[in-house]
């Protein structure tokens, strides 16, 4: 086999484990299986612990441990394999590639589970305690979930904000627990009679857990008690409040680079700046489009194109059908030209969808002249009609000369 052939083998490899193209349904594929094999195991370890299902089912626990042993370890080693082919490390040496990969944190998730149960085969010992281990394996669903990682982005993003107020918190648990003790360490000596007793108190108040076990006797610890129970909501309040807000905005920020990305691929919108796109950006407005459901039809005036943020449609032409999905588009010289659709668009899955209006692309045109002049400079570059390209077009009346 030749080198560049092992090459692309290792490409496509990294394609299929990582993230492959828009549509690209192998990898979709892979991740969903991997996704459902991580689910069953965390199913199965909680029910394993459950000694009744443990007896009944233990020969199903057994396989499930050995398939999943069988299949993460050999997508640990395929990690390794392909690391040379990660962006950021593509300038490395394969060998120093894969180590980085290894010593990640994402490779130390998926050798811890791994590594234990193979060492397990060795060892005569009951090893029941490494079964905590395969709980490690819920971190994989991380690199498969965009909501997870972008949680995960978030936590690190803010993480100074969150130390600060860990500090505060715990600041503010030592002086409570200090004003407690000096208040009932003769009344309650066994529960308050230390500033370490009477910290269990104060972290257990702030957490707004309230436990009950150490509750204040006296009027004065009532009165601490009650302060440390209001320091304790605005204390809770802050790290939720920066993890809600920072989490909201990364989340929008994604939306925004796809948005963006969909929008900078259309040839009409093109050749437009970054403030031109954002402009653009505001007009678009959001529809949902259920299994079976007909979103244009062939001979509607065509007045609006959309852009596909979620699901698969059809477009049904005169000879064939062509399948458009996440990140495409159709109709966008509909936008200029109110003509008849030349086809029928049919959503195959719930579709989530970025509408553009004509009426409004024609009123952001007449409010800044550049974009009028920038798009219909475009426009009239496109001679000729098209039926339908790989890039989404479906109206053949769209691209003719005014």
């Amino acid at each position: 086999m030749t080198r560049d052939r092992v090459k692309n083998i290792r490409r496509r490899t990294y394609l299929l484990l990582e993230q492959g193209g828009v549509g690209d349904a192998a990898s979709r594929l892979v991740d969903r299986m991997l996704m459902t094999l991580i689910v069953i195991n965390l199913i199965a370890v909680a029910l394993e612990s459950v000694p009744a299902y443990e007896a009944r089912y233990a020969l199903a626990f057994s396989a499930i441990e050995y398939v999943s042993l069988i299949v993460f370890t050999i997508e640990y080693g395929l990690r390794v394999w392909v690391a040379a082919e990660h962006g950021p490390h593509r300038h490395l040496s394969p060998t120093r590639a894969r180590l980085k990969y290894v010593l990640s944190w994402a490779g130390l998730i998926d050798l811890i589970a791994v590594l234990p149960f193979w060492f397990a085969f060795l060892l005569p010992s009951d090893l029941r305690v490494l079964q905590v281990f395969r709980m490690v394996r819920f971190f994989k669903i991380a690199r498969y979930s965009p909501a997870m990682r972008s949680l995960l982005e978030v936590l690190y993003r803010e993480r100074r904000a969150l130390f600060g107020c860990l500090v505060v918190t715990l600041g503010t648990s030592v002086v409570a627990a200090a004003l407690m003790h000096l208040a009932e360490a003769k009344v309650q000596p066994d529960k308050l009679g230390t500033i370490p007793d009477a910290l269990w108190w104060a972290v257990v108040t702030i957490g707004t857990i309230g436990y009950g076990d150490v509750v204040p006797l006296t009027p004065v610890g009532k009165i601490i008690a009650t302060g440390t129970i209001f320091l304790g909501l605005i204390m809770m309040a802050l790290p939720v409040g920066i993890i809600a807000t920072a989490f909201a905005d990364q989340i929008h920020r994604r939306n925004f680079i796809v948005t963006w990305g969909m929008i900078a691929r259309v040839p009409l919108f093109a050749e437009l700046d970054a403030a031109e796109i954002s402009d653009i950006m505001e007009l678009l407005q959001a529809q949902v489009a259920e299994p079976g459901q007909v979103i244009v039809r062939a001979g509607d005036p065509a007045h609006s194109m959309y852009f596909i943020a979620a699901g698969e449609v059809e477009i049904a032409l005169k000879r064939e059908s062509i399948r458009l999905g996440v990140g495409q588009f159709f109709g966008e010289v509909a936008v200029l030209r109110r003509a008849r659709r030349s086809a029928t668009v049919t959503a195959l899955a719930r579709c989530s969808l970025l509408v553009l209006d004509a009426q409004d692309l024609h009123a952001l045109m007449e409010r800044d002249p550049r974009v009028a002049r920038r798009i219909k400079d475009v426009v009239e570059k496109r001679v000729g009609h098209e039926v339908i390209g790989a890039r989404g077009d479906i109206v053949e009346e769209e691209i003719e000369r005014e």
